[in-house]
Parts: C-alpha cells; sequence; structure tokens
C-alpha cells in the first residue's frame, strides 16, 4: 500500500526548515553610516570590513574607539571617527611617540652624528668609573640599558614614568631618567621604559646644539623634525610636547591627526621611503623592526608581533604575520603595520589595560580580512 503524499511532505521538508535555522539566520542588516565608512570597492569583502570596522565603535567590550584609519596599498579603503571627533582632530600618542623618537635617532645615526654601538654622549655618566658609561645607543633603543626603571607599580604614583612625567621629574625629564643608577649589566635585562625613550630625545637635542637654553633646544629638535620628517612624509600636523628643559618628551607626547598617524605607518611600511624617496636608509627601518636579542616581541622603540617573554601578549601573534609590527600607546593608540599585507590600521582611543584584550582581537579581525601578497 503506497504512503499517501500529505503524509510523507512534512518529512521531505525538514531539511529546508533546518537550513533556516536561528544559528543560521541572515546577517543583522549594518546602519548605513557604518558602511559609508568604507569606500566602495576596499579590494576584499566591503560588507565584513565595515562590520569588523562597525565592531569597534559599537561593541562594549571594545570601550572607546574615538578614531580608525585603514590603509591598503597606500589608499585609505576605511575612516571612521566617533562623535566630537574628525579628520583634523590631533590625537594624543602616547608610548607611540618612542617610534618617532626611534626614527628621530635613525636621522642623526644616518647624518653620522652618532653611532650604535659607541657609548652615548649624556655628561652625567661620563666621570671616570662611572658604569653607564659603557650603554649604547644600541641598548638604549632596544630598551636594555640596565638602567633601574620602574614603568608602572602600585601606587601608580611611585613609578618612575609618573614621577619623571608629573612629579618631582617634570620640569626636567632627562635628568631624572639619567640619574638612575644600573640595576642590571648594559644590554643584559630587557626593560620596558618610557624614561629610555626620554634619554634618546635628550640625545637628539644634544647632538643638535651645544645650547642648554631650553628655547634653543625646543627650535632645533622641532625644526630638524619638521624638515627631515614631517614635511616630507606630509605629517603636517605633527605636534611634540617638550619639558621645561626643551627636552622633547619623546616617550608619550606627540600629537597628530589619525591620517598623519597613518602616513607615519606607511613611510614604515615602505621602508622609510615616500613615493620613491628614501628618508632614512632602509636599514635603519629594518633594524628598528628586527627582535632585539632580549625580546623577540620588541625591536627598536616599535613592537613585533611576536610571544612576549613573559606571556602579557602586546599584538596577537599566531593571529597575524610575525612581520607585522606596531606603534602601540597608552590606553590603546595602535598604529599597525603589515608589509605582507600592504596594510596600515590606526586606532585611537581609551581603552583601560583590563580591557585590552577583546580590543587587540577585534582589531586583528581587520588585519586577518586582507590577503597576504
Amino acid at each position: 500500500m503506497r504512503p499517501r503524499l500529505s503524509l510523507i511532505l512534512p518529512f521531505l521538508m525538514l531539511p529546508v526548515l533546518a537550513s533556516c535555522s536561528p544559528s543560521e539566520s541572515a546577517p543583522t542588516p549594518l546602519d548605513p553610516g557604518a558602511l559609508k565608512a568604507v569606500v566602495q570597492k576596499p579590494g576584499i569583502n566591503r560588507d565584513k570590513l565595515a562590520r569588523a570596522v562597525d565592531a569597534l565603535f559599537t561593541a562594549p567590550d571594545s570601550a572607546e574607539t574615538r578614531a580608525l584609519v585603514v590603509l591598503h596599498k597606500g589608499r585609505i579603503v576605511a575612516e571612521r571617527y566617533a562623535p566630537g571627533y574628525h579628520e583634523n582632530t590631533r590625537f594624543v600618542s602616547w608610548s607611540m611617540a618612542k617610534s618617532v623618537t626611534g626614527v628621530l635617532i635613525g636621522l642623526l645615526v644616518s647624518d653620522g652624528r652618532l653611532r650604535l654601538d659607541e657609548s652615548v654622549p649624556v655628561p652625567a655618566w661620563q666621570r671616570p668609573g662611572d658604569p653607564r658609561g659603557e650603554i649604547t645607543l644600541r641598548q638604549l633603543l632596544q630598551m636594555r640599558s640596565g638602567l633601574r626603571h620602574d614603568e608602572t607599580t602600585s601606587p601608580p604614583y611611585d613609578a618612575d614614568t609618573v614621577r619623571m612625567l608629573f612629579l618631582d621629574g617634570r620640569d626636567n625629564m632627562a635628568s631624572y631618567a639619567e640619574a638612575q643608577p644600573l640595576e642590571a649589566e648594559p644590554g643584559r635585562k630587557y626593560e620596558y621604559s618610557t624614561a629610555t625613550s626620554v634619554i634618546l630625545a635628550d640625545i637628539a637635542a644634544r647632538t643638535l646644539t651645544d645650547s642648554v637654553d631650553p628655547n634653543v633646544r625646543r627650535q632645533v629638535v622641532s625644526d630638524y623634525l619638521r624638515a627631515r620628517l614631517f614635511e616630507p612624509v606630509g605629517m603636517r600636523s605633527m605636534l611634540p610636547e617638550f619639558d621645561a628643559a626643551g627636552t622633547m618628551v619623546g616617550g608619550s607626547l606627540i600629537h597628530g591627526t589619525a591620517r598623519d598617524w597613518a602616513r607615519f605607518g606607511e613611510f614604515l611600511r615602505n621602508g622609510g621611503a615616500v613615493k620613491g624617496a628614501q628618508i632614512i636608509p632602509r636599514a635603519w627601518i629594518e633594524f628598528m623592526v628586527s627582535s632585539s636579542p632580549r625580546n623577540r616581541g620588541y625591536g627598536a622603540q616599535i613592537w613585533i608581533n611576536k610571544p612576549q617573554p613573559y606571556g602579557h601578549e602586546v599584538l596577537f601573534p599566531g593571529r597575524a604575520p610575525a612581520s607585522l609590527f606596531s606603534c602601540v600607546g597608552h590606553l590603546g593608540q595602535y598604529v599597525m603595520v603589515s608589509p605582507v599585507q600592504e596594510l596600515v590600521v590606526v586606532r585611537l582611543g581609551k581603552t583601560e589595560d583590563e580591557a585590552r584584550a577583546p580590543l587587540v582581537g577585534r582589531l586583528a579581525d581587520i588585519v586577518n580580512l586582507f590577503p597576504r601578497t
């Protein structure tokens, strides 16, 4: 006896109904404003990029993203700002300034005014018998000077970074940083140090002028950066801060628009060249983004996408090319550069350290949308 068709049809429909289950429903429609942040032809799936960008601004675990710029092959393919911010807003660098300081030192090395493996010209270290006189420029750049330093501690006001920037060291930050004794043999220990970058900025000023007049020191460093880096790269909004002694706050306080930070990333991606003109030797950029001897996840004033020695990851090793590197600043400032993807991603905002992991994960999501070339 043949079964009736009316009894069979419901069973035939089960696969169709299963394919429409809530877990596989169509994606939520994207807000038109979110899609507007991405150009018509970004070179990858536009909807996926728009959703990844939107998540940085709207997802609760992304905290406060204020600006995002994505460059692919030198072209802006996504750009978005939070309310109250725009393309002309200057954003504070925090520790992204260290990478600018690294380039500043590289320019002076390429000029023949400084040498990587010679002791640095810090007068306080030149007294006979002072072991700090053995510290080299290379060791300072790679955060392995051996100088005593507490970047963060509890209570916060006991940290050398806070004391130098805001308390007893604020009027002469370099003097505070250079007065610290050794706690390890130079070159033997990696220790991240904002004070080290201030020492580098002081060395730059001493190299450019013999004057101790704060106004002269401030002017010569500003003019040199403007003529040798900012103008050639097109970073016309960049504004460094200086302390009362005329030393650039080279570890934390340079202001610039999101687009100019993206231009800096593009300059690094192109090995120090702009439109074919070599602003700084390519070998210097290669040195900056090469692993230092004491931390393969850090180069010379810049972070590299490789594991950190103590497990506190700054980027996302394993989730993106190991050749990716990044300027990284306090509260979630990033200029990420992935040469093999021809990619620069700038994220600026305010994210506390304890909320950083989800933010970094969402930045990895954006990076991973782009193919490796």
